[in-house]
Order: structure tokens, then C-alpha cells, then sequence
């Protein structure tokens, strides 16, 4: 067994939210709209969107330490339709996460279907596939609430 374990993973999301395309599109493009279904209160956030424009987070823990950064480099957007996006997850400096996202903004007959794609490389079992997915979805929840 090695010292340093690699894991891959790819999960795909999925949701609909009533609100058009452009809209739901805004809220990924806006950094305050960001801000607030993204981070949590307590976190610092700056995003410049805009193809090799680049995001960060810094999330801290209940002592005020920062425990998690998050920081990620935008390949690809095409308004309204696709962004592309490649990140780093850090637990306590150290890379615990190196993935390349894809999320698709699709019109519906009630407002948008986002596709969310994630394939993920995970270092040193510093993060699981699962707490991924789960926080990915979660924040994605988070957007309906920005959104209505």
C-alpha cells in the first residue's frame, strides 16, 4: 500500500431551478450574488469572472483558523450556455483535491436545467468523493435560495 493514496471520481449534478437562464447564469458571474449562496458567513471570497480569470475562498473553522481554501482558474465561459473551471482544494495548505468542473445552464420549459460535471483527483485521503459530492450539492441547493 502506498503512503500516498490517489483516488479519481467523476459525479454529475443535477437541478432545475425557476428562475431563466440568464439569471441563473448571473448568480455564478455576479461575485456578491456568489458570495452569498457559495461561502458561508465568516468566509473571504473574490472571484474575477472572466475566462483565466481566477476565484478564491477562504473558509475558516469554529476557532477562526482558516481550515479550507478553495482556489480555482476559469478555462472556458460562454454566457448563458457553459462554464469551465479547474480547482484546488487545500486542507491546511496541502492539496487535498485537483478537479476540473463543467456546468452547462440549459433553457426549460420552467425556467433552467444546470448540469453540473466534476472529475476529481483526490490526494492522500484528505477529502472523500462523497464529501464532494454532498458539499457540491449542497451549495447548488443553496442557489435556489438566491435565486427566489
Amino acid at each position: 500500500m502506498t503512503e500516498h493514496p490517489v483516488l479519481h471520481s467523476t459525479f454529475t449534478l443535477e437541478r432545475a431551478y425557476p428562475a431563466a437562464t440568464g439569471r441563473v447564469f448571473a448568480a455564478w458571474a455576479d461575485p456578491a450574488s456568489k458570495q452569498r449562496w457559495f461561502a458561508t458567513p465568516g468566509d473571504e471570497h473574490d472571484l474575477d469572472f472572466r475566462a483565466g480569470g481566477r476565484e478564491s475562498l477562504l473558509h475558516h473553522g469554529k476557532d477562526g483558523e482558516p481550515t479550507l481554501r478553495f482556489e480555482s482558474l476559469y478555462h472556458d465561459i460562454v454566457p448563458g450556455e457553459r462554464i469551465v473551471y479547474s480547482g484546488t482544494l487545500f486542507a491546511d495548505d496541502r492539496p487535498a483535491t485537483v478537479s476540473i468542473t463543467t456546468v452547462q445552464f440549459e433553457a426549460a420549459a420552467d425556467g433552467t436545467r444546470l448540469v453540473l460535471t466534476e472529475q476529481g483527483t483526490f490526494l492522500d485521503g484528505r477529502e472523500e468523493p462523497s464529501w464532494r459530492e454532498q458539499g457540491t450539492g449542497d451549495w447548488l441547493d443553496k442557489l435556489t435560495a438566491e435565486l427566489t
